[in-house]
């Protein structure tokens, strides 16, 4: 491992939350108000963290992408999604050996402050950019370079951890060092193809490279 990286930034998403069942079951429940014929298999081929490609995919009209958004947000937020198994043991080992650790994710700030929170962990990371702080969704770098001019960090000494191909895409753009880890999520069984520095089975696997 390059012992150069003093940065570990994470995205949210099935990466640290568990939150894959949750937000099926939104999705579930907003097409179903919408009148949208919705499937697990269009979901598990469309699914992204760009999640208008879902919307592309069903066809449904651009001009009500902002009340499916908010029947997503109000059923999504009916629970909480805790941390994956042995994410918090992991963050709290690594920022124990001195990493500083941030979020860079496509979900509203409201939902990831509040899940944060519920994990009791809202003071261990130095930033969290989420979808209000960004103009272009993922893979765009966008996200990744504003965590990295917010903590005055070069790309060569930053890691971007994520579950996802977009994840992987977003970190050779930023040019840091990409991770991808196993998740619920449908695309991330795809995330091997993408030729990330760094493949994991599981989040707590971190603690053996860092």
């Amino acid at each position: 491992m390059n012992r150069s990286i003093e940065v570990l930034l994470f995205d949210w998403d099935g990466t640290l939350a568990d939150s894959e069942r949750l937000g099926r079951a939104a999705f579930d429940k907003c097409f179903a108000q919408l009148g949208v014929n919705f499937s697990n298999e269009i979901y598990d081929r469309f699914y992204s963290p760009n999640w208008y490609s879902i919307y592309e995919a069903l066809g449904l009209p651009r001009e009500t992408w902002p009340r499916a958004d908010e029947l997503w947000r109000y059923h999504y937020g009916q629970q909480t999604a805790k941390l994956v198994e042995g994410a918090a043991e992991t963050l709290l080992y690594l920022h124990s050996k001195g990493y500083r650790l941030g979020i860079v994710t496509s979900a509203n700030e409201d939902r990831v402050s509040c899940e944060i929170d519920d994990a009791a962990l809202a003071w261990i990371f130095k930033v969290v950019v989420c979808a209000e702080h960004i103009t272009h969704k993922k893979p765009h770098p966008e996200g990744l370079d504003i965590a990295l001019r917010r903590l005055k960090c070069s790309p060569a000494r930053a890691a971007f951890i994520g579950d996802t191909p977009e994840d992987i895409e977003m970190g050779k753009q930023a040019a840091v060092f990409t991770i991808g880890v196993r998740s619920t999520y449908p695309s991330s069984v795809r995330i091997q193809s993408y030729d990330p520095d760094l493949y994991l089975n599981t989040i707590a696997e971190l603690k053996d490279h860092f």
